[in-house]
């Protein structure tokens, strides 16, 4: 247990009543899980208000509130504290709780639209390798060690997230590498750590369902970088038009990657096939088992980002040429007539084009491009078209299908989707609700040689349709159908 005085500290207090010289056991944003001598932060959600639930909270045995309004009544027994924003000071004081986990690790933190996953999977691994105890935070997996936690979020929430960094500490780890998403950052997630570096990969299309314009979405990012110390560096995509800004305002050490211009990282691609990619990394050729260009800037950012962190060229590049793609991210198979069949979690216009685009380096030509495509529910809807419209513009075939429809109407889904094919391409076009029979679709129009992507799903085990998860895994049932129709 901690005082309560000790875990206000730097939380931005206005203004407080009652004693801050008591024992807090736990702390919570959520009245469902609020227990005898509990802090509660009240914080404003989307869907629901934590300040309608003071009096609940008061009664179930919590001895503190956080809120940015005081309630009508106050109990004589419960300290209120007023802050301006709960969100941030949820963040500072989760960091307090656990004992300020962060500054105990060097805490390396990937921002972007695409390429965080592999970004941090990467580092994750090859700091594995080289011999160190290291966590993870990523959208497919939290990792202590080689213990395996359950992802929920791209970035937890702040009380979760400073629990995992303190069992990292707890577990011997001496780094730990994050992705941080552009809602954590606007919810104030990561308010309270410290990070020893920062890395931006790059800003497309996405997410403007929450965010509302571009330029929003591109502030979120920038945030990140505008709250890093003078101890710390930035690490930029000197390739991505916004690079630049997202250090306009940055205290940390700037650094840069290019694979098109002066940088501080410098990344050639000599050769690009489905066996993996030959690169010149700042004057020393490697082999790498990934695929495609735009894995080749992940590798890029993945050994920019070690350098910083003190480690030895040779020993960075012989390892990372070890490495295996990330699970669904790129990931293929052939079979034994030559159809190859790729699942990659493409879910923005630019990730798919960049998948496309890979193939279209790779293909000799000859093969059909088959294109399996889905747009979320509950999410931006400005970018179903456009997908659609980069998928017809680079695939020999399109089959569009249902991702995760969540609460929305899977066939408005698909009608929205279908305002992006032009004249020229309906023909190409199949429209198929069903996903799973939309991959049977795909692999019963190949021919040996030709290539299937399905895209928008990647690594995900499930399918959500009006609030069920039931399982599905692309890689799953294509292999099963590529069997079927090669026997």
């Amino acid at each position: 247990m901690k005082l309560l005085k000790d875990i206000l500290y730097k939380a931005g207090l206005l203004e407080v009543t009652g004693s801050t010289n008591v024992a807090i056991s736990s702390i919570t944003f959520d009245s469902r899980k609020v227990l005898k001598d509990c802090l509660f932060i009240a914080v404003r959600g989307e869907k629901a208000d934590g300040h309608h639930y003071i009096e609940d909270v008061v009664s179930k045995g919590a001895v503190a509130i956080v809120c940015e309004e005081f309630p009508e009544i106050l109990s004589e027994k419960v300290a209120y504290v007023k802050v301006k924003d709960s969100h941030a000071a949820l963040g500072v004081i989760a960091a307090n709780f656990y004992s300020n986990p962060s500054s105990h690790l060097k805490l390396v933190g990937v921002t972007g639209t695409n390429g965080k996953t592999t970004s941090v999977t990467l580092l994750y691994q090859l700091f594995r390798a080289m011999g160190y105890k290291v966590g993870l935070l990523s959208t497919v997996r939290n990792m202590i060690n080689n213990e395996e936690i359950q992802a929920t979020h791209t970035t937890p929430d702040a009380i979760n997230l400073n629990r995992l960094l303190a069992q990292m500490v707890d577990a011997g780890c001496t780094y730990c590498f994050m992705e941080v998403s552009s809602h954590a950052l606007v919810q104030h997630r990561i308010a309270g750590l410290q990070f020893t570096g920062a890395v931006f990969t790059n800003i497309t299309h996405d997410h403007l369902d929450y965010h509302k314009t571009f330029e929003e979405y591109i502030a979120a990012k920038k945030s990140f970088f505008d709250h890093l110390d003078s101890g710390s560096f930035a690490l930029i995509n000197r390739d991505d038009v916004n690079g630049k800004i997202m250090v306009q305002n940055t205290k940390a050490d700037r650094k840069f990657y290019s694979m098109k211009s002066m940088a501080d990282y410098k990344c050639k691609v000599l050769e690009n096939q489905f066996s993996g990619l030959l690169l010149n990394m700042d004057g020393t050729e490697m082999w790498s088992k990934l695929i495609g260009t735009f894995n080749a800037y992940n590798l890029l950012a993945v050994y920019g980002t070690a350098m910083l962190l003190k480690q030895d060229k040779l020993h960075i590049l012989t390892t990372l040429s070890s490495m295996n793609p990330v699970e669904g991210r790129f990931e293929y198979i052939r079979t034994d007539n030559g159809i190859t069949g790729i699942v990659d979690y493409a879910h923005t216009p630019d990730a798919l084009l960049n998948v496309l685009k890979t193939i279209k380096d790779i293909r000799t030509g000859n093969e059909k491009v088959i294109t399996v495509v889905g747009c979320g529910g509950d999410r931006d809807g400005t970018k179903r078209p456009v997908m659609t419209r980069i998928a017809c513009e680079n695939s020999d075939k399109v089959v569009l299908t249902s991702d995760n429809p969540r609460s929305e109407d899977p066939n408005a889904i698909l009608e929205q989707m279908r305002e992006g094919v032009e004249a020229l391409h309906f023909k190409k076009m199949l429209s198929i609700v069903d996903r799973k029979e939309a991959i049977r679709t795909a692999c019963s129009l190949a021919q040996p040689g030709d290539i299937i992507l399905l895209a928008g799903k990647g690594h995900e085990k499930y399918q959500e349709i009006k609030g069920v998860k039931l399982p599905f895994d692309d890689m799953d049932i294509l292999k099963e159908n590529l069997k079927q129709i090669t026997q």
